[in-house]
């Protein structure tokens, strides 16, 4: 898995594609918060559930239906005042974005046995066949270490600078 700060980095890329009146700090954090979210399968190790189970790490919370019902499902729930021009749309293809994407840059690290990103209809677990992203440790303890900066660097590499051209690009084109 990638560390929760690259996923964040991510969903704030995102965001620059929200309109401003939709671009606030709260809707941003939740974004954050839901290319988080994913990784709350790792508490299942700890019940018991194992890794390769349609429940286990990497299993369905980190498929591109469960980001897609999940970020619908925020939006409905949280957003029922947004209604103009589809903002609750916009909202709900923001979410389930900033949710799916954590899927797909764990696809992107160097360890771990795959992700099933097209549960539930296939839950094989599924690499992208280039893995340029340091997988980081599972523990906040073996995190600060060398192990967490290599973690970091790389990710500032692979997900900082392209997040940070991405979203320079599409508030330069918006303007």
């Amino acid at each position: 898995m990638a560390s929760s700060i690259g996923h964040g980095v991510s969903a704030i890329a995102f965001s620059a594609l929200l309109p401003k009146t939709l671009r606030t700090p709260l809707i941003v954090t939740i974004g954050i918060f839901l290319s988080i979210c994913p990784d709350f399968d790792v508490f299942g190790y700890y019940a018991g559930i194992p890794y390769e189970s349609f429940w286990g790490h990497r299993g369905f919370t980190h498929s591109i239906v469960f980001g897609c019902a999940l970020g619908t499902l925020v939006s409905i729930l949280f957003y029922r005042k947004y209604h103009k021009r589809n903002q609750r749309l916009i909202l709900a293809i923001y979410f389930s974005v900033c949710t799916f994407s954590h899927g797909l840059i764990d696809a992107m690290t160097n360890g771990g046995r795959g992700i099933a990103i097209l549960s539930p209809f296939n839950n094989d677990r599924l690499f992208f066949p280039w893995r340029p992203i340091q997988v980081s440790p599972m523990s906040i303890k073996r995190f600060i270490s060398e192990w967490g900066l290599e973690v970091l660097a790389s990710e500032a590499i692979w997900i900082g600078i392209p997040s940070l051209v991405f979203y320079l690009c599409v508030r330069l084109i918006r303007r």
